[in-house]
């Protein structure tokens, strides 16, 4: 009986080990942020854990291995679509992102508590359920660091653009002003003087936004939905490690502290087949197919006629075909060249030989997958981190971008032409590529070690930097430099009355002898 009890001891430890529950918060009602964290959640699932996520998406096609429950936050959807229409993202171009940052973190406000008060996010955090690990991306959603809390469970976070101002502050990683561009910003790493100061201002505007109003706002929704929880601000930096949606072949090479961990690419999957319409399409079209889309948030259905009938023009001239994204049943004045389609499998499109140009946004997902399959890319960045994707691309030589406003077929004619027909940005995309792939092992299989390794290690203290646990004044050594200058201007005070001192007293006696004479 003692051997049987035992046996089973040791089964039930194995399993524990090797089989943890996972709780994942993704939110945003975005699906390109949502690929991010199904993709995620169901590397885990692959692994035989035991995953929940919450979710405006229910999807239908679920991992084989490990369980995978899907909390759906039903209504999040729609919303998001009438507040995507009313946004008119291509106006979104020319809004001053000191003007803009504060509507965003209003928004996002708006969200983080939407998701906490729905019934289905509510009836999960009155079950009494137990969590090993949970995972929150991080977009200015601070509130939902609090599931971690209410389960008593190790908090990482899933950071879907990659390093930024909203993930550097909560683990002390330096991003220094000179080089590190602001994510929102459309410099390169390069910058004048000029941006370099607009990216010191924007920083500090940002920090001020964050703590002074963010925060605060967080603060107040994370003690009415977690009242029992530790204060806000203890959990807020309390993150056991962060995973990057980024890689050094994605984007420039900045500084991690050592809880910041790369796992960019770890969405691409290219084992599904295409559809029979599109693979014979492709297989077919030996000259070369452009394939073109703007992502999911902009619709190239919803261009101006103007810019719209600029591409029809500039596709009309060209012998490839295209394969155009795009949401309506009908396109007016369609070229004879050009198949459309509502939704595209992007990723298995990027993947065929006889692709030979992207033409995209500039989207992390989009650049990432591009990256991923070595094509190279047209750039129409409109908003976001587009235009700082825009500039990483046409720096590192593998495509060129055309502003919005700038869209004209002479334009469109001239960029497609010049990626066409010279084979440079072609081979820098290849180049690119094998630079994506050179890893010690792939980016899913780093993701899912990691977060294995906060569950065996307690949430692995040890990888947090002391730098998390100093006030700001500390950190940015604003009392270290308040004691030079105070020693500094002491010193200059000292050193002048000295010297007044000594001058005074080596012109006396010329006085005295003066006044003699």
């Amino acid at each position: 009986m003692k051997i049987f009890l035992a046996l089973v001891s040791l089964v039930v430890t194995f399993h524990n080990a090797n089989s943890a529950k996972i709780l994942g918060v993704f939110s945003m009602p975005s699906r390109s942020h949502h690929r991010l964290g199904s993709s995620l959640m169901k590397g885990l699932a692959e692994q035989g854990h035991d995953v929940t996520i919450i979710t405006p998406y229910i999807e239908k096609d679920l991992p084989k291995k490990g369980s995978y429950r899907q909390i759906a936050l039903t209504g999040f959807e729609e919303a998001h679509e009438v507040r995507r229409k009313e946004m008119k993202m291509f106006e979104m171009e020319d809004q001053n992102i000191f003007l803009l940052l504060p509507f965003f973190l209003n928004l996002l406000h708006e969200m983080t508590e939407v998701a906490l008060n729905h019934t289905n996010v509510q009836n999960l955090l009155n079950s009494g359920e137990k969590f090993d690990a949970v995972i929150v991306e991080q977009f200015m959603n601070e509130a939902h660091k609090g599931f971690a809390t209410h389960f008593d469970a190790p908090l990482i976070l899933l950071s879907t653009i990659g390093a930024n101002i909203w993930v550097n502050m909560l683990v002390a990683n330096p991003a220094p002003t000179a080089y590190v561009p602001d994510a929102l910003l459309s410099y390169s790493s390069q910058m004048t003087f000029w941006q370099r100061l607009t990216n010191t201002a924007f920083q500090v505007y940002s920090h001020v936004l964050y703590h002074w109003f963010a925060f605060p706002g967080q603060a107040k929704l994370y003690s009415r939905y977690f009242p029992t929880s530790p204060p806000f601000y203890d959990t807020l930096y309390n993150a056991s490690i962060v995973l990057l949606n980024s890689h050094p072949s994605l984007s420039q090479a900045v500084p991690y502290v050592p809880n910041m961990i790369d796992i960019g690419g770890f969405h691409v999957q290219t084992t599904k087949k295409l559809p029979h319409d599109l693979q014979k399409f492709l297989d077919e079209s030996k000259e070369g197919v452009i394939y073109f889309s703007m992502g999911s948030n902009l619709r190239s259905s919803e261009l101006p006629a103007e810019k719209r009938d600029a591409f029809l023009n500039a596709f009309a001239k060209l012998k490839l075909k295209i394969l155009w994204k795009w949401e309506e049943d009908v396109l007016p004045g369609q070229p004879k060249n050009v198949k459309l389609g509502k939704w595209l499998p992007q990723q298995e499109i990027l993947a065929h030989p006889n692709v030979k140009l992207f033409i995209t946004h500039g989207g992390l997902l989009s650049t990432t997958e591009t990256i991923y399959h070595g094509v190279p890319v047209l750039v129409i960045p409109v908003a976001a981190d587009q235009k700082l994707n825009s500039h990483r691309i046409v720096n590192e030589g593998f495509g060129l971008a055309l502003g919005y406003k700038e869209i004209s077929e002479n334009a469109l004619t001239q960029k497609i032409n010049e990626l066409l027909n010279n084979p440079r940005y072609t081979n820098n995309a290849k180049q690119r590529s094998k630079l994506f792939h050179d890893r010690l092992v792939g980016p899913m299989e780093t993701a899912v070690y990691w977060v294995e390794h906060v569950i065996r290690h307690g949430g692995a203290p040890h990888l947090k930097v002391a730098g998390v646990d100093l006030p700001w004044y500390k950190y940015m050594l604003v009392d270290v430099g308040l004691f030079i200058l105070t020693t500094l201007v002491f010193s200059l005070f000292v050193f002048c009355k000295i010297t007044k001192s000594i001058f005074s007293l080596c012109s006396k006696p010329k006085v005295q002898k003066l006044k003699r004479s």
